[in-house]
C-alpha cells in the first residue's frame, strides 16, 4: 500500500495535525451518537502515547464557507472529552504560537474547517497556514477521504503524512474485500435505484464471482427482463442499462442473483397485509417490499460457498415490518459465517449500518465502514483524493 502508517512517524514533540470525522448527530445541543468521535480515540490516544500533541481539524454540518454559530465544533467538546478521557483545548482563531505553547499531553480541537469558501475550494493557501500549525499531518476521516479538500487533500502535500488507526483499519479492510480477495468473492448491492448505483455495478461485475441485487433496485432488473412488477418502485427508463449490466457480467463470469420470490403488498406501512408470490407473479395493483424465504435460502447459500463478502444496501423496504425479514436473515448469516471464520464480511453506507445494527450482528462482521460516499466511490473504484495524497 503506498501510503505511511502513525508507526513510521517520529511523533515525539511535534504537533501532529489529525484530520477526523466528527460530524456527529446533535440535538439541542448535545451530541445524540458518539460513534464517530468513540471511534477516533485509538489513533489520539497512539499519538499521545508516543509524545505528539493532535491538533483536531474536522467540519461540521454544511456551512458553506462562512461562520454559522450553530454549525460550531464546540458542541462536540463534551462527547469529545468524555471518549477521551481529558480536557481538549477549543482554538477558534489557531496560530503556531497559540499552539507550540500547548502543554506535552494536550490535545486540541481547531473550529470547523468550513467556516472559509477556502477549504472547499482545495485553495493553497489555506493548505499552507494549516501546513504552518503543525509538524505532521495524520488523516484519521475516510469518510472525508472522497474530498479533495485543503484539510483532506491540499496539506497531505506539505507535510509528513499518513494514516490514522481509523483509516488504516479502513483501508486494510477494504483491500482485503476487494483488493486483493479471497475467492469466492459476493457483494450484495441493494437499495431504492439503480441509477445512483451505475458506476458501482458496472466496476464490481469486473471484480466480483457473484452479485446479489435487492431493494428496488431489482425491481428494475426484473422488468427489463419482461416481467409486471405491478406498482413497485422501479426505473423503467433504465431497461436498456440493467440489461447491458447482465451482459458485461455474463462476459466477466459474474453471476447476478436477483430474487425468485418476493413479499408483496398494496400499502406501504408497518404491519400492512402482505404475502410471498414468484418474482414474475406480481399482482398488478401491489407492491414489491422484500425478498422472499426461497431467496433468502439461495443468498444464504452463496455465503456459506464464499470467502469475502462486501455489502451496500438493504434487500428490501428494511425500515419498515414485516419487510425488513430478507435484510435481517441474510445479515444473521453472514454474521455467523463470519464468526465461525468462513466469510470475511466488509459492509458500508448509512442504511447498510442501520439495517445490520436492526439485525443485532454489527459486531459480528469483520470491518463496518462508518463512511457513505467515500465507501461507496471505493466500491465504484475511484480514486479517493484523501487517500491518494498520502502516498
Amino acid at each position: 500500500m503506498g501510503w505511511k502508517t502513525l508507526d513510521e512517524m517520529d511523533l515525539q514533540g511535534r504537533l501532529v495535525l489529525t484530520r477526523v470525522d466528527i460530524n456527529v448527530p446533535v440535538e439541542a445541543g448535545h451530541v445524540t451518537d458518539a460513534t464517530r468521535i468513540e471511534r477516533i480515540v485509538p489513533t489520539l490516544r497512539d499519538i499521545l502515547s508516543r509524545g505528539g500533541r493532535p491538533v483536531l481539524l474536522a467540519h461540521f454540518g454544511r456551512p458553506k464557507g462562512k461562520p454559522v454559530p450553530e454549525m460550531s465544533l464546540r458542541v462536540t467538546l463534551p462527547a469529545l472529552e468524555a471518549a477521551l478521557g481529558q480536557p481538549v483545548t477549543f482554538i477558534d482563531t489557531p496560530t503556531r504560537a497559540d499552539l507550540d505553547a500547548l502543554p506535552e499531553g494536550a490535545v486540541a480541537l481547531i473550529e470547523n474547517t468550513r467556516f472559509t469558501p477556502m477549504e472547499e475550494a482545495n485553495d493553497p493557501k489555506m493548505a499552507a497556514f494549516l501546513a504552518s500549525l503543525g509538524d505532521v499531518y495524520c488523516n484519521d476521516a475516510f469518510s472525508a477521504a472522497h474530498r479533495a479538500h485543503a484539510s483532506t487533500e491540499g496539506v497531505a502535500h506539505l507535510l509528513p503524512s499518513c494514516a490514522g488507526r481509523l483509516m488504516e483499519a479502513e483501508l486494510k479492510a477494504l483491500e482485503a474485500a476487494l483488493g486483493a480477495p479471497a475467492r469466492p468473492v459476493v457483494a450484495v448491492v441493494g437499495g431504492a435505484k439503480v441509477s445512483t448505483k451505475l458506476d458501482l455495478l458496472g466496476n464490481l461485475v469486473t471484480k466480483v464471482d457473484h452479485l446479489v441485487i435487492g431493494g428496488g433496485m431489482a425491481n428494475t432488473f426484473l422488468a427489463a427482463q419482461g416481467i409486471d412488477v405491478g406498482k413497485s418502485l422501479c426505473e423503467h427508463d433504465l431497461g436498456d442499462t440493467a440489461r447491458d449490466i447482465l451482459t458485461r457480467a455474463a462476459a466477466a463470469g459474474c453471476t447476478i442473483h436477483l430474487p425468485t420470490d418476493v413479499v408483496v403488498a398494496r400499502e406501504f406501512k408497518a404491519g400492512a397485509a402482505s404475502e410471498t408470490v414468484a418474482a414474475d407473479a406480481c399482482p398488478p395493483d401491489a407492491m414489491i417490499l422484500d425478498a422472499g424465504p426461497a431467496t433468502v435460502a439461495a443468498i444464504e447459500a452463496v455465503f456459506a460457498e464464499a470467502k469475502t463478502l462486501i455489502w451496500n444496501g438493504p434487500l428490501g423496504a428494511f425500515e419498515i415490518p414485516p419487510f425488513d425479514a430478507a435484510t435481517v436473515a441474510a445479515a444473521r448469516a453472514a454474521a455467523a459465517a463470519t464468526r465461525a471464520g468462513t466469510l470475511i464480511s466488509v459492509a458500508g453506507g448509512g442504511d447498510t449500518v442501520a439495517a445490520l445494527n436492526a439485525a443485532g450482528v454489527s459486531g459480528d462482521f469483520t470491518y463496518i465502514s462508518t463512511a457513505g460516499g467515500a465507501f461507496l466511490e471505493w466500491m465504484e473504484g475511484k480514486t479517493l483524493p484523501g487517500v491518494a495524497a498520502l502516498g
